[in-house]
């Protein structure tokens, strides 16, 4: 588990003075202060004994054990491209690339599937198919095609839902008429992208919930997040994949469409009768 993750789940063991560390261990920015146990104790304004009983609650035979796991994490985080290509590259000519790719993908998905909250996810199904919530999706450089096929399918199944154009000089119009009864879905994934934290937290700011779908690391928007769903995106390519994140959009759009099926398939016949009105596509 990341070292977050551990801190979120011994929260509640957690005494006054340990609590006060636990924005230097959270924060990358602080990471500096990681270079001494003494440091991060003067910092966090603690004892070195505190630093070392968090590091032991956490699981860790001491600060040294805590400090390489999240220098470690850190490490990853910040790859370079090239070197995520170099770290992957096959080393003979019996692991086809094909072979490798398929392997990784199926980790993935496992790996999602594991670190999946099921009750959230229900929640959130149920938020997203109430038509009285209005939706709306943005997606990065990266996952802006997995926000187009998810908001595609939930057009689908419901009305009210928005792609956010990627020009942010749109933006303004769309996040005024956010209140309390609105959604914005956010794909961020590594290297996050500033602007989609700053939409998260102007669009929390009118009361809408935020939902986020991540990489296995975390993006900076989760501290804002009403929900968030992390996906792992190992590829044997430069870039990170997006299948795993698709499998949760295409399974989330399954459960939306299994709350009220009615409904969907009369959504679908009416669209399917526009397209056939607007004669969008050749007849067979």
């Amino acid at each position: 588990m990341l070292v977050r993750d551990l801190l979120e789940n011994h929260k509640a063991e957690l005494t006054a003075a340990e609590r006060r560390l636990v924005p230097f261990l959270r924060d990358d920015s602080l990471a500096i202060e990681l270079q001494s146990i003494t440091k991060l104790a003067e910092a966090a304004q603690v004892s070195t004994p505190t630093v070392i009983r968090l590091a032991r609650k956490l699981g860790f035979d001491g600060f040294p054990s805590l400090q390489s796991a999240i220098r470690a994490e850190l490490a990853e985080r910040i790859k370079q491209p090239l070197a995520k290509l170099e770290a992957r590259a096959p080393k003979g000519q019996d692991d086809h690339i094909v072979n490798i790719a398929a392997h990784m993908l199926v980790q993935n998905v496992n790996q999602t599937l594991a670190q999946l909250d099921f009750n959230a996810f229900d929640e959130v199904a149920a938020l997203l198919g109430n038509s009285e919530n209005s939706i709306h999706l943005i997606g990065g450089r990266i996952t802006w095609p997995v926000a187009y096929h998810f908001a595609n399918h939930l057009g689908m199944a419901r009305f009210g839902v928005n792609l956010l154009n990627s020009s942010q000089s749109a933006w303004p119009q769309t996040i005024l008429d956010m209140d309390e009864k609105s959604i914005l879905v956010v794909f961020d994934i590594t290297r996050y992208e500033r602007m989609m934290e700053r939409l998260a937290e102007i669009s929390a700011a009118q009361g809408a919930k935020i939902l986020l779908f991540t990489d296995q690391w975390g993006s900076p928007i989760e501290k804002i997040a009403d929900y968030c769903f992390r996906a792992t995106g190992e590829a044997p390519s430069s870039w990170d994949s997006t299948v795993a994140l698709a499998f949760l959009v295409e399974t989330l759009v399954a459960a939306i469409q299994n709350q009220a099926p009615q409904e969907s398939a009369n959504r679908i016949r009416q669209i399917e009768e526009m397209i056939g009105a607007t004669e969008i596509f050749r007849r067979s």
